[in-house]
């Protein structure tokens, strides 16, 4: 089955001097979609925090994605811009975001919101990793609107062809991220919510998150055209992949201490 990518415009509409673009949209409906199912699994924890600090975490949230996908597009992918110009990690209408910056953004905000309000950081960290997937999904919707982050050339049955970029037919990388780290993991960490929806022992699903997204997206990756600024690191690793390992680690280090705990 080979498809043709629809020649979709990345701006939606432009008012004034802004473009609301694709992608945009898809972090704004994220958010809005994650506060409304937070509130939900809030409540069959048992209301264990506010809505009103929910909302106030809403903003930390928003602001944690912003800045640290960013800071760490700029550090992780373009340093050498942002060491002949500092000024460049501002210059966000040029884009670029990235996720793990952006992860390492909302742990930042979820930390510091939780040690503020008295509220134990697991429980809202469980919180934010079962929606995440909600904003991976609508994101790699958005990358393959933009004809970004395409796949490699390929002669498999399901293949897309990019019009705006060539002829080949290439993985359809984007949707194949859309479905793992968004569906699929989406439907693991809140099956894993219902079962363990009695325990106070909370960090299973923060746990998860981290070790399935960062397998997920680590196999993805070889089917995904590397950055062209950047390459492949020994022509064989990306960065994305480089930055899943420790993410995976820190996933499975968790597990071990919440089993840890509840056997003792």
């Amino acid at each position: 089955m080979n498809f043709v990518q629809p020649s979709i415009d990345p701006v939606i509409f432009s008012l004034f001097f802004i473009d609301i673009r694709w992608y945009s949209l898809a972090y704004i409906f994220g958010l809005v979609f994650g506060l409304v199912v937070i509130r939900y699994l809030n409540k069959v924890k048992g209301n264990l925090v506010t809505n009103a600090q929910l909302d106030s975490f809403f903003i930390w949230i928003f602001l944690g994605i912003i800045l640290g996908g960013r800071i760490g597009y700029v550090i992780f992918y373009q340093i050498d811009l942002f060491i002949k110009n500092p000024i460049y990690v501002f210059e966000i209408w040029n884009g670029g975001m990235s996720f793990h910056g952006g992860l390492l953004g909302v742990i930042t905000a979820t930390y510091l919101f939780s040690r503020l309000n008295k509220i134990k950081f697991f429980y809202l960290a469980d919180l934010v990793a079962v929606v995440a997937p909600i904003g991976l999904f609508l994101g790699r919707i958005a990358n393959f609107i933009n004809s970004e982050l395409i796949g490699k050339p390929t002669e498999f049955f399901i293949s897309v062809i990019y019009p705006t970029i060539d002829n080949l037919k290439r993985h359809p990388s984007q949707l194949y991220e859309a479905f793992f780290e968004g569906v699929i993991l989406f439907l693991i960490l809140l099956i894993h919510f219902y079962r363990t929806k009695h325990l106070k022992n909370f960090g299973s699903i923060s746990g998860l998150f981290l070790i399935f997204y960062s397998l997920f997206r680590f196999l993805i990756e070889y089917l995904r055209e590397p950055d062209t600024h950047i390459g492949l690191y020994l022509n064989f690793i990306s960065m994305g992949q480089i930055l899943c390992i420790p993410f995976f680690i820190f996933g499975i280090l968790i597990i071990w201490n919440v089993r840890n705990k509840k056997n003792k």
